[in-house]
């Protein structure tokens, strides 16, 4: 789904809830539709109010949730318990690896995982309705930096 079809997506969703369209929440769908990060409201906040001051913490925070119920956003924790919103977008899947020293998230799929998961699940006679996969440890630059500075960078075996 294009920028213009989740804008058209979360106005018919208002329209069917009997919520009224505001300035405030076009601004907050067009920073968020302009972003490709996973970012936490918090995030969204310190960028959006640097060029809207009138936006609150609060309206933010109902539009994000909007969003989310409309199918436009969905909202994820990771570890940090942090809720952090991303694009979502029908019919695709991913997953994630998260830095645990700077906070990045990269997005990646792999066919093979996936492959894997649906056989795992049908070996137990399990039907899968969703799944998430987050994979946690250390992006390249803090490797290199640990690296650099004489740490050492831990391998965990998964069995």
């Amino acid at each position: 789904m294009k920028n213009e079809e989740k804008k058209e997506a979360f106005r018919e969703f208002m329209v069917r809830k009997g919520l009224k369209s505001t300035r405030q929440r076009d601004v907050i769908l067009d920073f968020f539709l302009s972003s490709r990060r996973h970012m936490s409201v918090e995030e969204l906040y310190r960028k959006l109010r640097a060029r809207h001051p009138g936006i609150g913490y609060a309206t933010l925070c109902r539009t994000m949730k909007l969003f989310a119920q409309s199918g436009i956003a969905r909202d994820i924790r990771f570890e940090d318990g942090q809720t952090r919103y991303e694009h979502r977008v029908e019919g695709e899947h991913h997953d994630h690896l998260v830095c645990t020293g700077c906070g990045a998230i990269a997005e990646f799929e792999n066919k093979t995982i996936e492959d894997l998961q649906k056989a795992v699940a049908e070996s137990h006679g399990f039907i899968i309705h969703s799944h998430r996969l987050d994979l946690y440890g250390s992006c390249a630059k803090c490797c290199e930096k640990a690296s650099a500075s004489g740490l050492k960078t831990g391998v965990m075996n998964i069995k």
